[in-house]
C-alpha cells in the first residue's frame, strides 16, 4: 500500500493530492477559512448552505442532487467550524473511482467540475442569490443555533468560550447570532461571498488511487479563481496569555443535571515543538477512559456522569467537561484542581504513559484509516503553516517523556469555571 502526497499552488488555491491504493472511492475536501470576525461570522455561517442548493447548471436543490445520483450515488456535505480564531466553510464529495468500475464515465472529473460549479457558479437570480433560498436557509441557521441552546453540553462549551475569550475572536460563535440573521439580504450576502473567493485561504484535498499531474490538470482546468487574491491570514504568534483571577460564572435554567466546565489556558498550540508532551498531558488527565478525571471525579467519587477533557491545540486552550449534581459542584470543582495538581507533580505511572501513547497512536492510524479523517489529520498543518506527517505524529508521540509532560504541565492554570445549574425551587 502505497501514499504520494503533493501540495501545490494551483490558480491561487492550495492544491494537496493524496495519492493512495487504500481507497475504492475518491474523496474530495474543499476548506475556505477566514479569520473569525464579529462583522462577517454570521453571514458566512449561511454560505455553504446557500451553495448546496443550486448552480447555474444544475437550478435547483433537486437538480443537484439528481445530478449527484447520476455520478453513481456521489455525495455532498457541507459543513462551518472553527480551529483556532479561523471560520472553516467546509465542502465534501465523495465518488466512486472508475477505475474499479465497468463503466468509464469520468466520474472524478465530473464530480470536480460539479465542485468548482458550486463554489464558483452559484445558481443566481437578478445577479444574487435567490430570495426564496435566502429565506429558507436564514430560517435553517436559526434552527441550528436554537438546538445548540436544546443540547446542554454544547451550549455549556459555547458558553464558556464565551465568556473565557470575551475580547478575543475565539470566544465568537461559529453559526453565528440569532438576533442578526433577520437583517441579512441577498445583496449583503452576495457581497460576502464575493470577499470570500477573493479573500480567503482555500485548500483542496482530493484522497484517493488517483494521478497527481491528473489531478493538477483537472484542478487547473475547472477552478479559475481570479490570480489577484488578496488572502487575508492569521499570523501564527501565540500571545501568551496571564489571568490575574479565575473568573466563576453561574446560570441558571430548568434543567436536571448540572453542567460544569472549566478552561485552563496552556499557552501551547499546534505549532509548539511541546505540542506533542501537551497530547500526552491531555489524554493522562481526563482524554480517555483511564485517564485521572474519569477514574477520580466519575468513579473513585461517584459525581459526574462523564468527565473528561479536550485539547484545542490551535488555541492552546484545554476544556474540562463534567455532568454533575448541582450540590456536587464545590466537591467537583476540588477534585478537578487536586488532579491537575496531582498531573503537575508527575503523579503518574510509566504504564499509564505507555497505555496513553497506545490509545494516541491507534487514534491517529484509525483517523488516517478514513479519507475524511486523513484531509481533517492533514489540515491542521495548513491551518497552523507547519508541516507534519503521519509518521512523525507517531513519532513525536512515542518520544515523550514523563519530565516532558510534567514540564508542559507547569503552563496550564485554570482561567474560568462555568456552571450550568438549575434554578432554585
Amino acid at each position: 500500500m502505497s501514499t504520494k502526497i503533493e501540495t501545490r499552488i494551483v490558480n491561487g488555491i492550495n492544491l494537496h493530492t493524496i495519492e493512495t491504493d487504500k481507497f475504492k472511492t475518491n474523496t474530495i475536501v474543499l476548506h475556505i477559512r477566514a479569520p473569525l470576525s464579529k462583522e462577517t461570522v454570521t453571514k458566512r455561517a449561511l454560505i455553504p448552505y446557500i451553495l448546496q442548493n443550486g448552480t447555474e447548471s444544475f437550478s435547483t436543490r433537486q437538480e443537484l442532487r439528481s445530478h449527484l445520483d447520476e455520478l453513481y450515488g456521489a455525495t455532498l456535505n457541507v459543513d462551518v467550524s472553527k480551529k483556532g480564531e479561523n471560520q472553516i466553510l467546509s465542502f465534501r464529495m465523495d465518488v466512486a473511482n472508475e477505475n474499479y468500475l465497468k463503466d468509464k464515465t469520468p466520474l472524478l472529473e465530473e464530480t470536480i467540475k460539479l465542485l468548482s460549479e458550486i463554489i464558483l457558479k452559484p445558481a443566481l437570480e437578478n445577479g444574487l442569490f435567490q430570495s426564496t433560498i435566502v429565506a429558507n436557509e436564514k430560517r435553517n441557521l436559526k434552527q441550528r443555533i436554537q438546538s445548540i441552546f436544546d443540547d446542554k453540553i454544547r451550549y455549556a462549551n459555547m458558553r464558556i468560550t464565551e465568556e473565557m475569550c470575551k475580547e478575543e475572536p475565539y470566544g465568537l460563535s461559529v453559526w453565528g447570532y440569532e438576533e442578526e440573521i433577520d437583517a441579512v439580504t441577498p445583496e449583503l450576502l452576495f457581497e460576502q461571498y464575493q470577499k470570500m473567493l477573493q479573500n480567503d485561504e482555500i485548500d483542496l484535498y482530493i484522497v484517493g488511487d488517483v494521478g497527481i499531474e491528473k489531478i493538477n490538470h483537472l484542478v487547473t482546468k475547472y477552478f479559475s479563481f481570479q490570480n489577484d487574491r488578496q488572502v487575508l491570514r492569521i499570523e501564527h504568534k501565540q500571545e501568551e496569555k496571564q489571568v490575574a483571577e479565575e473568573k466563576v460564572i453561574f446560570e441558571e435554567q430548568d434543567i436536571k443535571q448540572g453542567k460544569l466546565h472549566i478552561g485552563f489556558r496552556t499557552n501551547v498550540t499546534f505549532n509548539d515543538e511541546d505540542y506533542f508532551a501537551m497530547q500526552m498531558f491531555n489524554g493522562l488527565f481526563g482524554g480517555f477512559s483511564h485517564s485521572k478525571l474519569f477514574m477520580n471525579v466519575r468513579e473513585k467519587a461517584s459525581l459526574a456522569y462523564y468527565a473528561s477533557s479536550r485539547f484545542e491545540s490551535h488555541k492552546g486552550i484545554l476544556m474540562v467537561m463534567s455532568g454533575i449534581e448541582f450540590k456536587n459542584y464545590e466537591q467537583a470543582v476540588s477534585i478537578i484542581k487536586d488532579q491537575l495538581k496531582s498531573m503537575q507533580n508527575g503523579e503518574f505511572t510509566d504504564s499509564e504513559i505507555s497505555q496513553t501513547k497506545a490509545v494516541i497512536k491507534n487514534q491517529i492510524l484509525e483517523t488516517v484509516d478514513v479519507a475524511k479523517g486523513y484531509v481533517e489529520l492533514l489540515y491542521h498543518n495548513a491551518v497552523a503553516d507547519k508541516s507534519r506527517q503521519i509518521e512523525d505524529w507517531l513519532d513525536g508521540i512515542e518520544s515523550v517523556t514523563k519530565d516532558d509532560i510534567v514540564k508542559v504541565g507547569q503552563k496550564v492554570y485554570l482561567d474560568t469555571i462555568y456552571f450550568l445549574k438549575g434554578k432554585e425551587e
